[in-house]
């Protein structure tokens, strides 16, 4: 019990040290020197990915490159569960960034998901839901997470890095009910789903209530996620501009915005 308590008050120090953004240097010698994780019936060090985390957390963006560059995609491993022991798959580091709105440290991270060894590798890191129910956002993507909390940039981020776009429902239902604060986030997360969506899913739905849906989308995109049109044009045409890097889209005049197709 002794030695267990020692761990916990080993990792609080740590946590403290983080969040007091102290350097990279003496970050690292704790981590690897002074801070362990209690697990199967033994003390561990602290891993870099759990390191990541908390660099995420308190957005020390040194302590996460550092991270990243020395330990590659072994610094996104998903740790166990201090629940029910169990290892989730892919990054729940691409979540956490999303939940914080951390949209440095997640362009380092889905960089380096470059160096994955396999596409399918990769895809399980940008498109993975936590196995784990104890896990903060379990059985949500990074993209849906960014969706429901209407992250634009972190969305633009997952997207153009070749994260699935899936979550048209979530994204229409974050805009009808969010609050007119963040009805622009929300139309901007609703605009990029839209520019890397081949073809949305029908959404009949939306015919329950028309004009409702048609003052909120414009006249062009609601009869296309109707399946009464096809896309308008302007969207078409700023889908290859969206899909050739991250700041593309951000570079463009208003007018020419993604809100201005509808």
């Amino acid at each position: 019990a002794e030695d267990t308590r020692q761990c916990e008050r080993t990792a609080f120090s740590f946590y403290c040290a983080v969040r007091e953004q102290l350097p990279v240097w003496l970050l690292e010698d704790m981590r690897s020197m002074e801070v362990f994780c209690w697990e199967d019936g033994r003390p561990r060090p602290f891993l870099p990915s759990e390191a990541l985390l908390y660099a995420l957390v308190h957005n020390h963006q040194d302590y996460a490159r550092y991270l990243l560059n020395t330990y590659s995609v072994s610094a996104l491993r998903a740790p166990r569960c201090s629940f029910c022991c169990l290892r989730s798959s892919g990054a729940p580091h691409l979540n956490v960034a999303v939940r914080y709105d951390r949209v440095s440290i997640l362009g380092m991270m889905v960089e380096v998901l470059k160096d994955c060894d396999t596409q399918a590798e990769r895809q399980e890191y940008l498109d993975s839901c936590s196995g784990c129910s104890h896990v903060a956002d379990a059985g949500k993507t990074a993209v849906q997470l960014a969706l429901e909390l209407s992250r634009p940039d972190c969305l633009q981020l997952l997207l153009v890095h070749g994260a699935t776009p899936d979550g048209l429902d979530t994204a229409l239902q974050t805009l009808v009910s969010c609050d007119a604060s963040q009805r622009r986030c929300a139309q901007r997360c609703l605009d990029f789903l839209l520019l890397f969506l081949p073809k949305p899913p029908p959404c009949h739905h939306l015919q329950d209530k028309p004009q409702h849906w048609q003052s909120l989308l414009g006249n062009e995109v609601f009869s296309w996620l109707c399946g009464l049109a096809p896309p308008p044009l302007l969207l078409q045409a700023l889908r290859c501009l969206a899909r050739s890097g991250p700041h593309q889209i951000s570079m463009l005049p208003d007018f020419l915005q993604p809100h201005s197709c509808q």
